[in-house]
């Protein structure tokens, strides 16, 4: 019988880092990384083959399941749970391509809750408020990718109950709150006539189904037109141990790169969030704290991750870009992969590369891709004229761009189809905005940091960016954005400079960058 499913775990692994095409990329990392020491939670991976063949006939292939549960008991034997349990085994399944597609597809966290499993979840670990925040997380995610409730809809539904208590942020919602919360989130499936599986293997294989469905959804079809990726590759989902980053001050999650993305430098560059799942950071929805807090908050965990940062640079050679969660003091690694970079930022990650005899001249220049040497020539804001600052955010992407307000993605389409330059403006960007972020000039977002989903997708794309404005507030009915104490309008222009995190009022003459000594050294 055909192999599709591929155990990782307690040290050992089935697969590794050249099975991209099997594994995906994220799937053929975390193999490796098992191998190499990387304290990485315990999981499987369904390989690209079996999403094709889904994909192909309607059906899952013959024996898959099987497979799939021969793995599970595998990972319940390392990490001394149940899947479904008095001890409950969490899961996530995430999808991995075998090239980075950041946010297109779709993922799943904290798969086995239940209305019984929840209650023992929150017996073992001593904490309510734990537990059903977990199980609100799987309502909602779960709602929107398996029965495409909007998010939205889950969204309005937490933003009342906050207003009711009078507080601003998720993590100020107590464990009575919360249930009231999943009580309410049950109530909204009922509104779509949808009913939330009780039973843990339905939630997995819907799951495992939702994430190979995923890649043809249009956001996905829309992102691989863009960056030439064929559409009979497939992705493969992986299934792994769910760790906690949000169990209380001593837990969290970030995203961090070994360099920075966007000019190259070296040293740990990076994002986290204390009491918080990993969705929070790439979604954007909370801005979190810049990495170097954790050395304040967890001087310890912070010195294993430089260890593993430093170890994993090594190992694949390139800039890495890295998730982590801390659980009760605890590190794990999440992910790893070659880190999305500007193009100024490749340049000086070849030449320090070759400098520090981590790769050859030969070896340096392929890590720069000759079609985006024209962005080196990105526009800067014009010296010596009149500017007014608007707004201050988190310079996320370089380079400077002027144009008219677009609000949504449509907008900033229907805009640039009339002929108008255009910088989207949005709360946070989500995959569903990457037709409208093509066709920008510019991205400014109001939440989120350097590591969210705006910001990844606008340093691939070449395009500036500025991210956690939080002086920007959009009214979408109103078709308005305030910036500070101005009110503009959709459609009224601004300047951005990326590489500062400015907003101006107003269109600004812009003049084109001079190369830097790094683009004449490798040249």
């Amino acid at each position: 019988m055909k192999k599709y499913v591929y155990f990782f775990g307690a040290g050992t692994a089935e697969g590794n880092a050249s099975m991209r095409e099997l594994l995906g990329g994220k799937g053929a990392n975390l193999h490796e990384m098992t191998k190499i020491g990387i304290p990485v939670p315990p999981g499987f991976t369904v390989t690209t083959e079996a999403c094709i063949e889904y994909l192909k006939t309607g059906k899952l292939p013959k024996g898959l399941e099987d497979q799939i549960e021969a793995a599970l008991c595998e990972v319940e034997r390392i990490a001394g749970k149940t899947f479904g349990g008095r001890n409950p085994l969490l899961l996530s399944v995430r999808s991995g391509a075998r090239v980075s597609m950041p946010g297109m597809m779709d993922t799943i966290l904290n798969i086995g809750l239940n209305d019984k499993t929840v209650g023992s979840l929150a017996e073992a670990t001593g904490n309510p408020r734990f537990a059903y925040d977990s199980y609100r997380r799987l309502l909602q995610m779960y709602g929107n990718v398996v029965f495409g409730i909007p998010n939205s809809a889950f969204e309005e539904v937490l933003e009342e109950k906050k207003r009711e208590r009078g507080v601003k942020h998720d993590v100020e919602l107590n464990a009575e709150d919360l249930w009231d919360v999943v009580e309410r989130f049950k109530l909204l499936y009922e509104s779509y006539r949808k009913s939330f599986p009780q039973d843990v293997w339905d939630q997995l294989m819907s799951a495992v189904l939702s994430v190979f469905k995923s890649w043809n959804n249009e956001r996905a079809r829309i992102y691989r037109r863009i960056h030439n990726i064929p559409d009979d590759w497939g992705t493969a989902a992986n299934v792994q141990t769910m760790v906690f980053g949000n169990m209380g001050e001593d837990s969290g999650t970030g995203v961090c790169f070994t360099r920075n993305p966007a000019t190259g430098e070296k040293g740990l560059y990076g994002e986290f969030l204390v009491n918080a799942q990993g969705e929070d950071v790439v979604a954007g929805i909370r801005t979190p704290e810049p990495i170097e807090k954790l050395k304040e908050r967890m001087p310890k965990v912070y010195q294993e991750l430089v260890g593993y940062a430093n170890l994993l640079e090594r190992h694949y050679r390139d800039m890495q870009d890295i998730e982590f969660t801390v659980e009760k003091g605890h590190l794990y690694i999440l992910q790893t992969r070659n880190g999305k970079r500007t193009v100024r930022a490749a340049l000086r990650i070849a030449v320090d590369m070759v400098r520090e005899g981590l790769l050859s001249e030969r070896e340096a220049l392929l890590k720069v891709d000759a079609s985006q040497l024209n962005q080196l020539l990105h526009p800067e804001i014009e010296p010596d004229q009149k500017k007014k600052v608007i707004a201050r955010g988190l310079p996320a992407s370089p380079g400077a761009a002027t144009g008219v307000i677009a609000l949504s993605s449509h907008a900033a389409q229907r805009m640039a189809e009339e002929g108008r330059k255009v910088i989207l403006v949005r709360p946070e960007t989500s995959p569903e905005d990457v037709g409208g972020m093509n066709i920008a000039e510019g991205i400014v977002t109001a939440r989120g940091g350097v590591t969210s989903h705006a910001a990844v997708v606008a340093r691939a794309m070449g395009k500036p960016c500025i991210v956690g404005c939080g002086d920007v507030y959009i009214d979408e009915k109103e078709r308005t954005a305030r910036f500070g104490e101005l009110l503009l309008k959709e459609g009224d222009a601004i300047t951005i400079d990326g590489t500062t995190g400015e907003v101006f009022l107003g269109e600004l003459k812009l003049s084109q960058a001079k190369p830097d000594e790094y683009f004449l050294q490798l040249m």
